[in-house]
């Protein structure tokens, strides 16, 4: 039974989001359940401790304090620091990304916690606790993407009075997908949408999303990659890893300044070339291109960020509070009693 919320200070590079907001966790306290919250954990979201004690949340110094609640919830996956606060029983409710995360997901199992993911939850339809940050990951990508594209080959992506707007590949037209072609036109780039889903495309194109589509096979994207100025990575299956769809050979043929945004790197990345980087060190050079591979891209915004995710986290917590096998969570449990429990994540590592 839970009777203990605890709200955790992120402390992964370059994060500065928060779970709850202030207002979020005035409903928690408001359906009878005590809130601790770190000391400082929404500052740099702009949410002062006194906010969070002014609507009835007790304040912790420490983070052990905070992971001794019956249910914890933060942004980003623990890191290696914070696993030595595992314990059998305890409810987990975060992003996990745990088909990238072997490790974690082995400390999870050993310690026999409750581990519910943001990222896999399906109620009532898609990943309603991905879509927020998507949307923002999304959007993010256009404006970081066109900012190293000025530092790199130094085109401008609107271009100029008889000059060639430059060109944007977005593999995956998702939520993150969809906004990061909308950003990329409101620049008045050229942009072309890569998907499986023909009807997905048609939509795009239809609403000016994107000026061209074309349907993924690997010939298509060798073809248009080559071309591109950015290519941006959003292409996703649930839980699992991200499927490798743009080839090492693909960003190859890619001019040199070039740059690659992979928005899937926190599932591994479906960018045959990219890597994890951090919001301290976000970029690397490979085959001539600019790689921007960082995994917590909307920990940058955090204050829309922090708002938007605990519109749609605050919610679902309640219904996990209140009932952990709540239909309203289908979807979320990863691993509990010991064993990954969730078929795309065991799929991804190889557990049986």
């Amino acid at each position: 039974m839970v009777s203990t919320v605890g709200l955790l200070a992120e402390i992964k590079d370059g994060e500065r989001r928060v779970a709850l907001d202030p207002s979020a966790v005035a409903t928690v306290v408001s359906h009878g359940y005590r809130v601790k919250v770190q000391r400082g954990a929404g500052v740099r979201a702009g949410f002062s401790d006194e906010e969070y004690l002014s609507v009835g949340a007790e304040i912790a110094d420490e983070a052990k304090d905070v992971w001794a609640c019956d249910l914890v919830v933060k942004v980003k996956e623990p890191q290696p620091s914070e696993w030595q606060y595992f314990r059998p029983g305890l409810i987990l409710f975060a992003y996990l990304h745990l088909a990238a995360e072997p490790e974690l997901t082995k400390a999870l199992m050993d310690s026999q916690v409750e581990a519910y993911a943001f990222e896999t939850l399906s109620y009532p339809a898609g990943l309603p606790l991905l879509a927020p940050m998507s949307e923002v990951a999304g959007r993010a990508a256009a404006i970081v993407g066109a900012y190293y594209l000025a530092a790199g080959s130094g085109t401008l992506l609107g271009g100029a009075a008889g000059v060639l707007p430059g060109r944007v590949v977005v593999i995956g037209l998702g939520v993150a997908g969809t906004m990061a072609a909308r950003g990329a036109r409101g620049m008045d780039a050229e942009v072309v949408g890569v998907d499986v889903d023909l009807h997905r495309l048609y939509q795009a194109h239809q609403e000016g999303i994107v000026t061209a589509t074309v349907a993924s096979s690997d010939h298509a994207i060798s073809e248009v990659v080559s071309k591109a100025d950015l290519v941006i990575g959003a292409a996703l299956v649930p839980g699992a890893k991200a499927p490798k769809i743009v080839k090492k050979e693909h960003i190859a043929s890619m001019r040199p300044g070039s740059v690659v945004v992979d928005i899937a790197i926190d599932q591994g990345g479906c960018i045959e070339t990219a890597r994890p980087t951090s919001l301290s060190h976000p970029i690397f050079e490979e085959l001539g291109v600019i790689h921007y591979c960082v995994t917590n891209i909307p920990g940058q915004y955090p204050r829309t960020s922090s708002r938007a995710l605990s519109a749609a986290v605050a919610p679902r917590l309640l219904d996990l509070a209140q009932d952990l096998n709540s239909p309203k969570l289908v979807g979320s449990l990863n691993v509990s009693g010991g064993k990954v429990v969730y078929e795309a994540v065991a799929q991804s590592l190889g557990i049986s």
